[in-house]
C-alpha cells in the first residue's frame, strides 16, 4: 500500500466519519491540513480549518501554492457513492492526488486490486482476488471474501459480510452487520439494510431489509432518475 509518510490531506466531509478517517491516515503519516463541507459545520479535528461549499473549495485551490502534492479524500458514508465518485472527479479536474488508505489493522490480501479513494478501515478483511472500485469504504470489521467484487462507490458497513465470489453493483450500500451469501448478484443503487441475510440475487435500484432479505420499495437513487 502507498506511504503516506509526511502527505498532505484534505478530506471533503466533516463529520464523525471524517474523524475515523483522520485517525486512519495520522496512523499512516499523514497529515490533514484543510476539511471542507457543502454546510455551515465547525471542524472536527483540532487545529484544522473548514471551508464551506465549492466556492470555499476554489478559493483554497487558489491560494494552495502546489495542489498536486496534496490527496484528496472524500469522508461521506451510508449510501451516497455518487457523492463520493463526483467529489474525486472534482479532485482530479482540480488537480489533487488520489489514493486508496488501509487502516494498519486490516487484513488484506496482496492478490486484492482497489480503486481510487478507496478507504479500508481498521480490522476490515479483504480477501484473495477481491476487487474494490473507485471512492468505496469498508468499515470496521466489515468482510469482503475471495473473488468477491465491490462496484465504484460502494460502502460494506461495520461488520457486513460478503461471502465469496459475489458480484456488487455501482454505489450499493450493505447495512452494519448484513450478510450476503456467495456467488450472488447485487445491482447498482442497492440499500441492503442492517442486519439482512441476502440470499438471492437483488435487482437494480431497490431497498432490501430481514431475514431472508426481500425488497421494499424503490431506493431514492432510482426514484431520482
Amino acid at each position: 500500500m502507498k506511504d503516506f509518510s509526511m502527505h498532505e490531506c484534505i478530506i471533503w466531509g466533516c463529520a464523525g466519519h471524517a474523524m475515523v478517517l483522520a485517525e486512519t491516515l495520522a496512523v499512516r503519516g499523514a497529515r490533514v491540513i484543510a476539511l471542507f463541507d457543502q454546510n455551515p459545520v465547525t471542524s472536527v479535528i483540532d487545529g484544522v480549518p473548514v471551508f464551506h461549499g465549492l466556492s470555499g473549495f476554489e478559493d483554497w485551490i487558489s491560494s494552495h501554492p502546489d495542489p498536486s502534492r496534496v490527496t484528496g479524500f472524500v469522508a461521506i458514508g451510508g449510501h451516497r457513492g455518487d457523492d463520493r465518485l463526483a467529489i474525486q472527479q472534482l479532485f482530479r479536474d482540480r488537480g489533487l492526488r488520489l489514493a486508496t488508505i488501509t487502516h494498519p489493522l486490516a487484513s488484506v490480501s496482496p492478490t486484492a486490486s482497489f480503486g481510487e479513494g478507496s478507504q479500508i478501515l481498521a480490522q476490515a478483511v479483504v480477501a484473495a482476488a477481491a476487487r474494490v472500485g473507485e471512492a468505496c469504504i469498508i468499515n470496521h470489521k466489515a468482510s469482503l471474501d475471495h473473488e468477491s467484487i465491490l462496484g465504484d462507490g460502494g460502502h460494506l458497513a461495520p461488520g457486513a459480510t460478503v461471502c465469496g465470489c459475489v458480484n456488487i453493483g455501482r454505489n450499493v450500500m450493505v447495512g452494519a452487520g448484513a450478510v450476503i451469501l456467495p456467488r450472488l448478484s447485487i445491482g447498482n443503487d442497492v440499500l441492503i439494510g442492517a442486519g439482512a441475510v441476502v440470499i438471492n440475487d437483488i435487482p437494480s435500484g431497490v431497498v432490501v431489509v430481514g431475514n431472508p432479505a426481500h425488497i421494499i420499495r424503490k431506493s431514492s437513487q432510482q426514484k431520482n432518475r
